[in-house]
């Protein structure tokens, strides 16, 4: 594969985008519930998205399914139900949190917790551990947590700060301690998907043999582990439209085009949320001998994107500049410890 450090960056760049701005689109849902809107936009980018894309990259995949061990199928589907309890986490987060504080708490504890849970499961952590790798894999995480404490008393600071009235402006559902309980869930939960691509492993050797480009070898893997996530949260999107009175919201609203506007822009932050895989792999196919500070890039500048997506929503206005500025700080650290954990793969 061609190396080209330079197109590599820019393809995990424009990853990071789309991951960072998915959320955006459900600015422009009117009349709908969050559990409404959420589970549009997850039959978007958990199976309509990854189905086409497996149609268009890696059309044999009914065949490569065939050929691997049924225990395995069933292993890659759960961890990808158990993920889905991440993703309603993640979602609840960013509705409690907003963007900018929301992905700095989800993604960084995603970062921390989800990196240290899959090696010390399979034994790669001891391994690690013996050699420089695991000291910097372990200074990494640290490093991610002491982020994540600054970004949370950023907000915690933010909260005390601004009136209720200030704080409903940008996030009309602001509540700090129900998005810090489901930040935290996100970063426990969130290690299933590393787990499902481990287990996949077979599938992706399967698919090689069967001739798909590796560049898109994960896509039979991402269509089956995101199936689980989406079955759990039709569970939970479900429940929540019967408690609500929500369940009519799919099919009527109280204005004349509103409705097809709200699924093509719920759809849209599907689109804009599975589109960070297939440029993430395609960006990482790219940087030759440097492919570990792949993931590092994706997280860090997801982050980014998402934190300036939040001050474009003027999420921070009423913080004073020095909260502001604290928030920002805690950022970079997190940024800058995803650097590390990347770079302990390979050492």
């Amino acid at each position: 594969m061609e190396t080209n450090i330079f197109l590599g960056i820019l393809l995990i760049a424009s990853g990071a985008f789309t991951a960072g701005s998915f959320a955006m689109p459900f600015g422009m849902v009117k009349g709908w519930k969050w559990e409404t809107y959420w589970l549009i936009y997850c039959f978007g980018a958990y199976t309509i998205f990854p189905l086409i894309a497996c149609l268009v990259f890696a059309p044999s995949f009914p065949d490569i399914y065939r050929q691997v061990p049924g225990n395995v199928l069933v292993k890659v589907f759960l961890l990808g139900a158990v993920y889905g309890v991440g993703n309603l986490s993640f979602g609840l987060s960013l509705r409690y949190l907003g963007i900018s504080l929301g992905y700095a708490m989800s993604l960084g504890l995603m970062l921390a917790i989800g990196t240290l849970i899959p090696p010390v499961l399979d034994g790669r952590l001891n391994i690690m551990i013996e050699g420089s790798g695991g000291t910097l894999l372990i200074a990494g995480v640290i490093i991610a947590c002491i982020g994540i404490a600054f970004s949370g008393w950023a907000g915690y600071l933010k909260d005390k700060s601004i009136s209720d009235t200030e704080k409903k402006v940008a996030i009309s559902e602001f509540s700090f301690i129900k998005g810090i309980m489901a930040a935290f869930l996100v970063g426990i939960t969130g290690s299933a998907m590393s787990l499902g691509f481990e287990q996949a492993i077979p599938i992706n050797e399967a698919a090689s043999a069967k001739g798909i480009d590796p560049l898109f070898t994960s896509m039979p893997v991402m269509l089956l582990l995101l199936t689980g996530t989406l079955a759990t949260t039709i569970v939970y999107c479900i429940y929540l439209g019967v408690k609500n009175k929500s369940l009519t919201d799919y099919i009527s609203t109280d204005k004349k085009g509103v409705l097809a506007i709200n699924y093509i822009f719920s759809l849209l932050a599907g689109l804009l949320w599975f589109g960070q895989f297939i440029l993430f792999g395609m960006g990482k196919s790219k940087m030759g001998p440097f492919t570990f500070t792949s993931w590092g890039i994706l997280m860090g500048l997801t982050i980014v994107f998402a934190t300036l997506w939040g001050f474009y929503r003027r999420e921070w206005k009423g913080a004073s500049v020095s909260i502001t500025l604290f928030m920002i700080f805690s950022l970079m650290i997190i940024i800058i410890s995803s650097y590390i954990i990347g770079i302990s793969g390979s050492v």
